[in-house]
């Protein structure tokens, strides 16, 4: 294994066909200077040396800050970034929860139980603004994106459906398709006041040449069904984690998860400052004693790659805006499942599956010639389990 950190030099003129250019000089190399798309350094981190005996995929995880309000940047900083990862050879590239669109940290929106001020309504009218459709022209132009680079992409996205917005993952491939969408099921907190809640119908796992991928978004990583129905089949082997949550907790909470799972788990946060966000009075972040200062670090990142025996190959970054990467050896999905699966596919020698919780039951109705096919949905609110057919 080789592990390194570059300082990549600053240059914010270059075009991303600019920085193919310079990086292909340097494709043999595991680590490729080229440059930053913010004010900060960039610091790319690689683990190399996989198993050639088994496929191999080639990831980078994105830890870097959305231009806020500001949808044509923030989509022109992805596409620097993308050109980036792609010009020393990775294959899947993960951003993180609400590049698109941003993550409105530390902002009440104005509300109180019982009152909402005129000022939070136009926030959110500035944040609905910065949203995108789904499908929609920013969908499209990520798909060029992916396509022109021959990755595949996995971008966080603040997704507008009529007046309500849902924080949501889009699949990429590298011919430059959509795949499908992943809506996060249960907001965190107050973001339940701004976005609307996902359900059971978008938790795909794609199979595809470089592992098969899903994702789950931030603290729904706490929930142990939807983790579960990932797992099912046909079994996700690389595990997507776009987050704004930079803890050291959350460390905990993906090596758990990739170790739970024999599966690589990718964690994407980004990494900001206040001065990435809009200047008071117009944007205030709430909570603290006085506003910070324009440098303070308000997401300190922590982006991570872990591999299904719970190693850690690169990360975690809390330096500031990086591409870190590492290649996935996918046999290790294998060897990890020698050890454990918490989706026990024996079970599909049954038709019936009946689990008493007590206040109720969860019944699982299977097919054994089409392995699992149902899929389990959380509904948090009744916190009662339902299937549906795949």
């Amino acid at each position: 294994m080789h592990s390194s950190v570059a300082t990549l030099s600053p240059n914010t003129t270059q075009t991303a066909e600019e920085t193919i250019q310079v990086a292909e000089k340097l494709r043999d190399m595991a680590l490729v200077p080229s440059p930053t798309v913010n004010d900060g350094p960039l610091f790319a981190e690689v683990d190399m040396g996989a198993d050639a005996s088994a496929p191999t995929t080639r990831a980078t995880v994105v830890q870097a800050a959305t231009v806020f309000y500001d949808t044509p940047a923030t989509l022109d900083k992805a596409e620097r970034l993308l050109a980036e990862a792609a010009s020393y050879g990775s294959q899947l590239v993960v951003f993180p929860e609400a590049f698109i669109g941003g993550y409105p940290r530390g902002s009440t929106f104005g509300v109180a139980i019982g009152n909402r001020s005129a000022k939070g309504r136009e926030e959110f009218r500035k944040y609905h603004a910065s949203a995108i459709d789904v499908p929609g022209p920013e969908v499209d132009r990520l798909a060029a994106m992916a396509g022109k680079y021959k990755v595949y992409l996995v971008m966080g996205v603040i997704e507008r459906d009529g007046y309500t917005l849902y924080c949501t993952v889009l699949f990429f491939d590298s011919q430059g398709r959509f795949l499908g969408k992943h809506r996060k099921i249960m907001p965190t907190a107050l973001e339940r006041v701004i976005w609307g809640f996902g359900d059971g119908s978008t938790i795909p796992v794609f199979e595809t040449p470089v592992g098969k991928i899903g994702a789950a978004i931030c603290w729904e990583n706490r929930m142990p069904l939807l983790r579960t129905a990932m797992f099912g089949f046909p079994g996700v082997e690389i595990y997507c984690a776009p987050t704004a949550d930079a803890r050291d907790v959350w460390q905990a909470s993906m090596t758990h998860i990739a170790v739970e799972g024999g599966c690589f788990v990718l964690s994407a946060n980004q990494f900001c400052r206040r001065k990435d966000y809009p200047p008071p009075p117009d944007y205030v972040f709430t909570g603290t004693e006085e506003d910070l200062l324009p440098d303070s670090i308000v997401c300190a990142g922590g982006s991570v790659i872990i591999s299904p025996l719970g190693t850690v190959l690169a990360g975690p970054n809390y330096e500031g805006e990086a591409l870190i990467s590492a290649d996935l050896d996918l046999g290790e999905v294998a060897r990890a499942k020698f050890d454990f699966g918490p989706v026990n596919l024996q079970i599909i020698n049954c038709k019936h599956f009946d689990l008493n919780m007590g206040s109720g039951s969860f019944i699982c109705i299977l097919d054994s010639t089409q392995h699992v096919q149902s899929h389990l949905l959380y509904c948090l609110n009744k916190l009662s389990f339902m299937t549906f057919s795949s």
